[in-house]
């Protein structure tokens, strides 16, 4: 490990890697993402404990590397500035919290799905089905056969077979709403910035593309502007969780401004 890596960081690092490394070793035989990724309310995986394994588990090695390189190159600076205690709530708060919330969104989402599905079921007709799909449909399927199923409907309302596709279809897309799982520090990472950003705002950082100089407040501006632009957009296939990053941000914004409150056990 590099000497400028400060304790807690380092534990962090070895605990996301180190999980990273179990899983792919483990995935012929066991998913771990059953059990430690964090599963929506309407999963029979779901356990509490999952509010806090689920920041240590990631999707792939390209999201585990970015989360980690944030980690650290920001993080032992915050830790050296905050303390390892502080630096430890900060990490926690943002991670717990933006998977709290993110769940919570999704929890809320579903029920409205569900109703909307329960409601379509029980009278079934183009028009609705069109409305369904144009309200909840996100990635995981093929939109242009979802497409051509809205169009045989509405050219044959009375066909029976195209009714019951269209059941099919939206039944398909309340299990996939459904199936809600959550992986990645994301939340602690961009909690991390902002706090970076607050507590440092004039510090330059170089980008790697392009490679030229920028104020954190800035950089860390940038980030969040996007993410907000993102989550607006809401991308059918756009599978990154902006709100976790967002969330993320807002309660390493409030933790900060409430620790500069108490100036005596602050600095």
């Amino acid at each position: 490990m590099n000497s400028r890596i400060t304790p807690n960081v380092q534990k962090l690092l070895i605990a996301n890697i180190g999980l990273f490394i179990l899983s792919a070793v483990l995935s012929t035989s066991v998913d771990l993402g059953d059990y430690l990724a964090l599963n929506g309310i309407y999963s029979n995986s779901f356990q509490p404990y999952q509010f806090v394994t689920y920041m240590f588990m990631h999707a792939g090695f390209m999201h585990l590397f970015g989360n980690m390189l944030g980690l650290y190159f920001f993080g032992p600076l915050l830790e050296f500035f905050l303390g390892a205690k502080k630096f430890v709530i900060l990490y926690f708060v943002c991670g717990i919290g933006a998977g709290i919330l993110s769940w919570g969104v999704n929890a809320y989402e579903v029920q409205i799905i569900r109703e909307d599905a329960n409601a379509y079921f029980q009278s079934p007709d183009p028009d609705a089905y069109n409305v369904f799909i144009n309200d909840h449909f996100k990635m995981g399927y093929d939109i242009s056969e979802i497409n051509k199923s809205v169009e045989d409907y509405i050219a044959e309302p009375e066909n029976e077979k195209y009714v019951n596709d269209s059941k099919s279809w939206v039944q398909a897309i309340v299990t996939k709403q459904s199936n809600f799982s959550l992986v990645g520090a994301s939340g602690s990472i961009f909690g991390i910035l902002m706090a970076f950003a607050l507590l440092f705002p004039n510090t330059e950082l170089i980008l790697l593309f392009p490679p030229i100089p920028i104020k954190a407040k800035y950089l860390v501006g940038a980030y969040a502007l996007f993410e907000i632009y993102s989550l607006y957009v809401n991308r059918p296939d756009d599978n990154v969780a902006h709100f976790a990053h967002i969330t993320g941000m807002i309660f390493a914004f409030i933790l900060i401004r409430f620790w500069k409150t108490k100036r005596n056990s602050f600095y």
